[in-house]
C-alpha cells in the first residue's frame, strides 16, 4: 500500500510539472500575439498619420488644457491657440521669422547621458582617506 501511494505521488509531480510546462507555454504564445499585434497597430497608426500638408512646428502649454501652437499648412506658417473646445488662429507667419531650434524629437537620450557623466567626472569627488586621517 505505501508503494501504491509512492508510485501516485511522483505521477501528480510529474502532472504538475506538465501543467507549469503547458502555462508557461500558452503564456508564451499570448505574449508573442500581443507584440505581432501591437506591431501592427503602430504601423498602421503610423501610416494613418503621415501627412505631408500639414504638420505642428512646435506647441507650448499655456495653462491647463490651453495651447499654442505653429502649424505648417502647405507653405504657410500659423500660430493657433488650442483649448478644450476650440481651436482660435491667432495669427499668420512669414517663414523667416521661424528660428530653428533643438526640437524634442531630436533630442537623443544619449547625449544626455553623456553631459550628465561629464557633469559628474568634473565634479569634486569626496575626500581621500589620507584627508581624513590628516583632521584628527
Amino acid at each position: 500500500m505505501v508503494l501504491l501511494a509512492a508510485g501516485m505521488g511522483e505521477r501528480a509531480q510529474g502532472s504538475s510539472y506538465a501543467q507549469f510546462i503547458t502555462v508557461l507555454l500558452i503564456f508564451v504564445v499570448v505574449l508573442g500575439i500581443t507584440a505581432l499585434t501591437t506591431k501592427w497597430i503602430a504601423g498602421y497608426q503610423k501610416q494613418q498619420g503621415a501627412n505631408v500638408n500639414i504638420q505642428v512646428i512646435e506647441t507650448t502649454r499655456i495653462a491647463n488644457n490651453k495651447y499654442i501652437q505653429i502649424i505648417r499648412a502647405g507653405e504657410k506658417y500659423m500660430v493657433v491657440a488650442v483649448c478644450k473646445d476650440t481651436v482660435t488662429m491667432l495669427c499668420e507667419l512669414p517663414w523667416e521669422m521661424l528660428r530653428e531650434g533643438g526640437s524634442a524629437q531630436g533630442f537623443h537620450f544619449k547625449d544626455f547621458f553623456d553631459r550628465a557623466v561629464k557633469k559628474d567626472q568634473a565634479a569634486p569627488g569626496e575626500p581621500e582617506e589620507s584627508q581624513l586621517h590628516e583632521e584628527e
